[in-house]
């Protein structure tokens, strides 16, 4: 993937810490509201302790810190593994449902793999073009069913919607709190 000559994202942002409504380059805007989500993700766990962050949730089933961990693996599964075919696991041992499995490890290991991914993720799109496609060997095999990374980055936005919607009840039934 070949580094591209787009201009710097804008340095302001809205008053959410979305992009703002000016911003007309979509490349900065899927970033910018893929950084908005992973951010909103963070600001949702702030606050919890660690009894907190490990318990599952009740009636949804899984722990803040479970979510974190899923995230993080969807990050390695998309970009790392699936855009640039990098021969990383793209699932915990015993699959996708492992990620939502009670986990030994710390909050601050689940958390730190969480941010390196994204730091990783975000290394990867910044090189490329929202037309780049994936790269062949990873998760994608065929150059005809290799999506481009827009189609990529819009799936990670679905995702992130969804759960951070989810984070947001699972908050609010853990201690009431509200908001973005």
């Amino acid at each position: 993937m070949e580094a591209t000559n787009q201009p710097d994202p804008p340095a302001l942002l809205g008053e959410m810490g979305d992009p703002l409504a000016t911003t007309r380059n979509t490349h900065h805007l899927l970033i910018g509201y893929l950084d908005w989500y992973r951010d909103r993700l963070l600001r949702k766990i702030s606050g919890l302790s660690e009894a907190q962050m490990r318990t599952p949730v009740e009636p949804l089933g899984w722990s803040p810190l479970q979510l974190i961990k899923h995230l993080g693996m969807v990050e390695r599964r998309w970009l790392r593994w699936g855009f640039a075919a990098e021969d990383v696991p793209p699932y915990l041992p015993g699959g996708d449902e492992s990620g939502w499995a009670a986990t030994s490890e710390s909050t601050t290991a689940v958390l730190t793999a969480y941010r390196d991914e994204v730091e990783r993720s975000r290394t990867l799109v910044s090189e490329a073009t929202l037309d780049d496609r994936a790269d062949i060997g990873g998760r994608f095999h065929d150059p005809e069913q290799a999506p481009s990374l827009g189609r990529i980055l819009f799936h990670l936005l679905q995702e992130y919607a969804r759960h951070v919607g989810q984070l947001d009840v699972a908050r609010e039934l853990i201690d009431g709190t509200t908001g973005e």
